[in-house]
């Protein structure tokens, strides 16, 4: 186990192994770009332990998105409306559509991406999306119907 005494390459070889070992590192190494970068890439969760300025770093938060959707939660604000992180997060969490901002969840091609990969996530979907979606999903299935006669 870590803990904020351990040298910097003892940290780094345990996010290595388990990202979210970051949470006991130094705070000095919560900001360390190799340590944290190294952390983000085993598991994009391991945002939620980076120093702010690294959370603010768009490259940090395309890693962490995209190996963990999720990890959108824990990106600063900015990024929920950067239509590229979200949907990098999104393609690997559809639920992470909680987590963007309200202008993006009135982005069609981003609800369907979050879609695809859990149906589910329509909920987060802004209100009249989901509403034309539906309407979609009916007018669909009415022609199927109309196909089986």
């Amino acid at each position: 186990m870590i803990n904020e005494f351990s040298s910097r390459d003892e940290v780094l070889e345990a996010v290595r192994e388990k990202g979210d070992a970051l949470r006991y590192a130094s705070k000095k190494l919560k900001g360390d770009k190799e340590v944290v970068l190294a952390a983000v890439k085993q598991d994009g969760w391991a945002l939620d332990y980076a120093s702010e300025e690294l959370k603010a770093d768009r490259a940090f938060v395309l890693e962490a998105v995209k190996e963990c959707g999720y990890a959108l939660q824990h990106a600063s604000e900015e990024f929920q409306d950067d239509r590229e992180v979200v949907m990098e997060a999104v393609k690997q969490c559809g639920i992470a559509l909680w987590f963007a901002s309200e202008e993006l969840k009135r982005d069609r091609e981003i609800v369907i991406a979050a879609m695809k990969e859990d149906l589910s996530s329509v909920k987060y979907a802004s209100k009249e999306l989901k509403k034309d979606i539906l309407n979609c999903l009916i007018q669909s299935m009415e022609k199927e119907i109309e196909n089986d006669k």
